[in-house]
């Protein structure tokens, strides 16, 4: 059972989330935030597995209520929930510990879908907010994946080098152990092995490096 909680200032995107997230067996809503100090609050009570955080709320905002929930919580996956003029937001809340980015428009499978990808670890990511980021990297010549960082290693192997070509185009362990033929445990090995190497801790970081280098564009 995967214990959720969502913290978004607007009373109406609350009660759809709830009535969403109610119709599942295997998520369990265990609380819900009207702003960012409510949520720190209530993850801290709650114990959730993923909280889904709207990232502009008045007073204590979602990033800055994400920083304090993966400080305090490692554990907790707090995915964030953008719109597609919130650029300024993506590369804060990357920093603060977001493990994911869902527009607001997300069709209801695939919100689910991103809440249960949070929750075994992964980190969902609609393609809109990715296309974002990775424009905006090479707009301002910054380099998200990590200080330094704008190419992958020469040690990786050349199956890692597919891996991380797939997770640039935004697909799951899954889809990429269907792609490759190789199973979710294996890609998981393989994900690891890129983010020791790269010093990227996490997907979406993988992903910016893998557009910002061409990987994406060679395979």
């Amino acid at each position: 059972m995967i214990r959720l909680l969502v913290a978004d200032d607007q009373q109406l995107v609350r009660m759809g989330l709830r009535m969403l997230f109610e119709q599942p067996d295997d998520i369990d809503l265990v609380g819900e935030a009207a702003g960012g100090q409510e949520a720190v609050r209530l993850a801290e009570h709650l114990t959730p597995d993923v909280v889904l955080m709207d990232l502009r709320m008045p007073g204590v905002d979602g990033i800055t209520a994400t920083r304090r929930i993966t400080a305090a919580r490692p554990a907790t996956r707090v995915l964030a929930l953008t719109t597609f003029d919130d650029d300024d937001h993506l590369y804060p809340a990357l920093a603060a510990g977001a493990c994911g980015f869902l527009v607001k428009d997300t069709p209801p499978p695939q919100l689910l879908d991103g809440v249960r990808r949070a929750a075994r670890g992964e980190a969902p990511f609609s393609q809109a907010a990715l296309d974002r980021i990775v424009a905006r990297a090479l707009h301002t010549g910054t380099t998200p994946p990590a200080p330094g960082t704008t190419e992958p290693p020469t040690t990786l192997t050349p199956r890692e080098r597919q891996v991380l070509s797939l997770l640039g185009q935004g697909l799951s362990n899954k889809e990429i152990g269907d792609r490759l033929h190789l199973g979710v445990t294996t890609v998981k090995t393989h994900v690891a092995n890129l983010m020791a190497k790269t010093g990227c801790d996490n997907r979406i970081r993988l992903a910016v490096l893998a557009v910002q280098s061409g990987v994406t564009a060679s395979g």
